[in-house]
């Protein structure tokens, strides 16, 4: 005869194999996982790895559908404006309206002349045959030397000569060839949504806000069945015509509110209209103005997108070395600006700013002044 003999572990046994095996499992987790340059940035980077890719692979396949809806939004704005604006103050005053159009079509010229000039320039790229002398590294991607400012596009999957960042609005990079061009486009869509902003407040106020209902005066008499009023000034139906055929009673006369609206300027779609040009043009002014005062500061500092985040990194290395880091495309505001705007060999502000110019960047875009070059500084304006 066989006997069973059941043998059963405590709580307390319990807990502890559960605990021997939780970090059994911990411990081989990270001797899989292991890496001694972990943390957060790592992580974070990791995580956005699909972002990334997304990105890099797509970008330049909704980049058209971002140019159209570029043209397709400013189109429908400028209508609008047309559309509402220009009868308004036509009738409120046509001097006033002469100076609208010329200050508004300045603004719109320019408007369309940088974004498209901006879309179709190529940011520029280095050439096949550029020696190592005139490069400061290789590209890892495309093996090639690396002219000074140039950085590698995973979008463009080339790289860029003084590369700004690749944007998907102009379905382009921003670099060398038209940083000029991106700016100004953002700095006039700015001016022409604040434009627009200032002079449709009184068209917003009277079409959108203004209650109708205070404005109302009498149009015409009622008619319809007589009427007589008693002492107190209110007025009584006559239930018996015949009562009164022998009087011939003339039109009531009263003092009834009879709304006067017009229904042209107050109808469903120009409200929507006008709803739609507050909400954009608001949109707008918060977006590309605080993106034009961000790079406005870069080049005053003489500096790309790109290499801001890079002299930040150099500015904390060498602080820790008890050292001061200077950019060397640093030459100062007036400079700097005079540089990038192109105000160089003549040209002058009304007519290179101002205006549309088609002129390029100065240099090649393969090297660049320093503030060492000190024998070539009196040679520039």
């Amino acid at each position: 005869m066989t006997r069973i003999t059941w043998r059963g572990h405590s709580t307390q046994e319990l807990l502890s194999i559960l605990r021997l095996r939780w970090s059994y499992m911990k411990h081989c987790w990270h001797s899989l996982t292991f890496n001694a340059h972990m943390n957060s940035s790592y992580a974070s980077d990791v995580c956005l790895t699909p972002i990334f890719w997304f990105v890099d692979n797509y970008t330049h396949c909704l980049g058209p559908f971002f140019v159209v809806g570029v043209a397709a939004l400013t189109t429908s704005v400028v209508s609008i404006a047309y559309w509402i604006g220009l009868p308004f103050w036509w009738a409120k005053s046509q001097l006033v309206t002469y100076f609208l159009l010329i200050v508004g079509n300045w603004l719109l010229l320019n408007v369309v002349f940088h974004y498209v000039m901006a879309v179709i320039t190529p940011a520029g790229h280095p050439p096949e045959g550029v020696s190592l002398v005139e490069a400061v590294s290789m590209c890892g991607k495309c093996i090639a030397p690396k002219p000074p400012r140039t950085h590698h596009c995973s979008i463009c999957n080339r790289c860029i000569l003084k590369m700004d960042h690749h944007c998907p609005w102009l379905n382009n990079c921003v670099g060398y060839g038209n940083h000029r061009y991106f700016f100004l486009y953002m700095t006039y869509t700015t001016l022409g949504c604040l434009f627009l902003i200032l002079f449709g407040l009184e068209i917003g106020h009277k079409y959108l806000w203004l209650d109708h209902g205070e404005n109302w005066t009498e149009i015409e008499p009622l008619e319809g069945q007589p009427v007589k009023f008693n002492l107190s000034g209110h007025i009584i139906p006559v239930t018996h015509p015949n009562e009164y055929d022998e009087f011939v009673l003339p039109p009531a006369v009263h003092n009834l509110p009879t709304p006067i609206v017009d229904t042209d300027a107050a109808s469903p779609g120009r409200r929507r209209a006008l709803w739609f040009m507050a909400f954009t043009n608001v949109a707008v002014v918060l977006a590309l103005g605080s993106l034009s005062i961000w790079h406005a500061k870069l080049i005053t500092r003489g500096e790309t997108s790109v290499e801001a985040h890079i002299n930040e990194a150099e500015r904390k290395r060498h602080l820790q070395q008890q050292r001061i880091y200077i950019n060397p495309y640093n030459f100062g505001t007036k400079k700097n600006w005079k540089l990038f705007l192109g105000l160089v060999r003549g040209r002058s502000f009304w007519r290179t700013v101002l205006l549309p110019s088609w002129h390029k960047p100065e240099g090649t875009g393969l090297s660049f002044h320093t503030v060492n070059d000190a024998p070539f500084e009196d040679e520039w304006p």
